[in-house]
Order: structure tokens, then sequence, then C-alpha cells
């Protein structure tokens, strides 16, 4: 299995951009604050990014949407896009999106300014906003793309579960190439249901340290083109090899715990990548420092890879971003190949004793060849993704 990725983006609130990314990790600056999202007093700390609110999208407005143009605006992504189309045709460009909250800030603002009579303000009238699916609407109408559009909601595995899709549509021959990414939004029912649900800590994350305590919250886009192995765009950069796929069916909100969904994930995604669990060079955990989420994804990881594969988690750079989490980790993963530095864990003092992994307290500086990325979701949604350099070849920083 191999498709290559011509392109790719992320915004968060530690960085506008994939060049930024670069800096803010070799330097360790992270994104996170303390809480200033209007209107929530939840004393904890998110990720939050700025000047989103000055962007003007007209019938199209929400937050959301606002982080899907603000990436696409960065990089070169937009060329990438816009010459595949002058290719193929928009017909044949796909677009797989995953989002969690959707549009439900402006839904938010919809219902906090109902008139008297309970109707929706007119500029709240917005039936394409308003609905699971508006991300997908809105990034097809921006970027002028008529092929098939998928939106995918399964918490906090959306935007990872995108690859497998776009892979199977390529396999297909559906399209020539696909557009995947995902943005999800800060708003005031996501940190304030998170705090009902007692998952938010009041400092800064510690993923999988003795004493974490709870998650931040954040937000972010990214995007990526994924292409199939024959596509005569596709060079010798970064590639998908292998993906997989599970659902626990155990709990809403706890995961198996025995980790039999995670450990499928991972299990198949080797096997399509056709690599053994040794061969993988990094792993980027979903590790969102809530006592049990990091635990059992921590024993599940022990046990099926050496002691030796370096693993960290980026949460605390970015908080968990949701929806957005999948492409944003997938986009921090991908682009260690490029850099051959491991991010670490930040705010991870203490290890937890109860585990044996070989988490990253710094950065390293790495020979990578294959690394994977773990997104497992609310609901027991769970997806591992295998990204891999080219054989013989060393991936080109862009």
């Amino acid at each position: 299995m191999y498709f290559p990725l011509l392109d790719y983006e992320s915004t968060t609130g530690a960085w506008l951009n994939s060049a930024r990314m670069r800096t803010a990790i070799a330097s360790k600056q992270s994104g996170l604050r303390p809480n200033d999202l209007a209107g929530s007093d939840v004393p904890t700390w998110i990720g939050r990014v700025a000047g989103v609110e000055s962007l003007d999208l007209g019938p199209w407005a929400s937050r959301n949407n606002a982080l899907a143009q603000l990436c696409l605006a960065q990089g070169t992504i937009r060329q990438t896009v816009d010459a595949l189309v002058e290719r193929h045709g928009s017909a044949r460009v796909g677009l797989v999106l995953g989002s969690s909250t959707s549009s439900i800030d402006r839904t938010e603002a919809a219902y906090r300014e109902l008139d008297n009579e309970g109707a929706l303000a007119p500029e709240y009238r917005q039936p394409l906003v308003h609905n699971p699916h508006a991300l997908g609407l809105f990034v097809a109408q921006h970027l002028g793309l008529t092929g098939p559009v998928m939106t995918i909601n399964t918490a906090c595995s959306s935007s990872a579960k995108i690859f497998a899709t776009a892979a199977r549509w390529l396999q297909a021959g559906f399209v020539d190439a696909v557009l995947v990414g995902g943005a999800d939004s800060l708003c005031l029912s996501v940190v304030h249901g998170f705090h009902a649900l007692q998952l938010v800590s009041t400092t800064p994350c510690r993923p999988f340290d003795a004493g974490r305590d709870g998650i931040n919250l954040g937000e972010g886009a990214g995007f990526a083109v994924v292409v199939g192995p024959d596509h005569p765009q596709a060079s010798g950069g970064p590639a998908l090899t292998g993906y997989g796929e599970s659902s626990d069916a155990h709990h809403m909100s706890h995961p198996h715990p025995e980790g039999e969904g995670a450990r499928q994930s991972i299990t198949q995604a080797l096997q399509r990548a056709s690599l053994a669990p040794a061969q993988i060079d990094y792993i980027n955990l979903h590790g969102t420092a809530s006592q049990a989420n990091d635990l059992i994804e921590g024993r599940v990881v022990e046990a099926l890879f050496p002691a030796s594969t370096v693993c960290s988690s980026t949460k605390g750079w970015t908080g968990h971003t949701l929806g957005a989490a999948g492409i944003t980790e997938a986009i921090i993963a991908i682009d260690t190949l490029c850099t051959s530095l491991v991010p670490a864990s930040l705010n991870l003092e203490q290890p937890d004793p109860a585990l044996g992994l070989h988490l990253a307290r710094d950065n390293q500086a790495r020979e990578l060849r294959h690394v994977m990325t773990n997104s497992f979701g609310f609901g027991g949604n769970n997806c591992s993704l295998v990204f891999s350099s080219a054989s013989g070849a060393e991936a080109p920083c862009r």
C-alpha cells in the first residue's frame, strides 16, 4: 500500500502554518494559554487560534469554516489543489473532511440571539452552516470542487479516518486525487461539556505523566493532498502506507478496558503497511492526558511494540483539537519524516510508573523511515495510520 502525499498544511493555536510548526516544535513553543474564550469562566488552558474572528465569510460565517479558510490560505496547498483541478477536472478531485463540532459555535450564537417570537435573526438563517456536513459544503464551494464530498464525524478520530477513505476512493478509481482535511473549533458547549465530565485540567496538560489530571481543549485545521502510486506528480516524499480502523462499541466515553479496539486498529495499520512493529521508528500517541485513556493506550503500545520504540503525545503543543486532532497529529508525524526531529511530550516531568513506554521528554533527532499516529475517539472510534518516506529517497522539505 502506497499513497503519496503531494502537499500538507496545518493551523493550530501553536502555529499558523507548517513552516511555523517546524519553528515552534524546534523551539518547544506551546500554543496553550489560560482560557480566554469569550463567555467561558472554566478554569483551564486552551489552544486558541488568534485572528479567526476577523475573517468575513458572509453566508458561510462560522468559526469552523473560518479556520478551514485560514489554513487553506497557507503555504502552497491551494495552488496544489488548483493544479490538480486543471489536470483532472473538478469532478475528479475528491474531498474527505473530518469534524466533530462542525459549526456549533454559530448555532450557539444563533440561539443566544433569538427574537421575541423564538425565531432566528436574519444573519443566522444559514441552513448550509447549521448542519454536520457544513465543513464539506464550504470547502467544496470555496475551492470549486464538484467531485465526491464526505464529512466524517467519529469524534476524535474523525480526521484520521479521512486517510482511510481517501485510500479506498483512489483504489476504486472514483477520483484521481483527494484533498483530505479537518477542522474543529472551540465553543462554549465543548469547553463546558468536557468540564461537566470532569475531564479538563486547570493547568497545562501532561500526557502520560504520573500526575496528569485532564485534558486541554484546542482548535485547528489541517489539509493534505493524497494521490495514487502512479500519479504523474508523485515524488519521493512521504506517503500513506497503512491504516487501521476499529470500533470498541464498549462505552460512549470510556475506552475498552483492555484497549481491544486500539489493538485492532494498530494491528491492521501494520498489516496494510507490511511492517513489523519493530520497523516503526516513532509513534505519535493519542495521549489526551486523561487518566484512563493514557493508561489503556500506553498498555496496548507497550504490549505490541519493542521497548525501544520512541513515542510522544503532542497534545501539550496544541491541546486536544477533537475532530481536527487526526489531521493535526498526522501532519506532525508526516513532517518528522522530513525534519528527522521527534517532538517532545511537553510538560512530562514524571512518566507514569505503570507504563514502560519510551517517551520523548525532549525533542530527539532521529533517522525516521516509518511513523505511526493513533486517534482514539469517544464511542470507541479508533484509527491508526502509518506514513513512510520513499524507498531509497530522502523526503524533501517543502
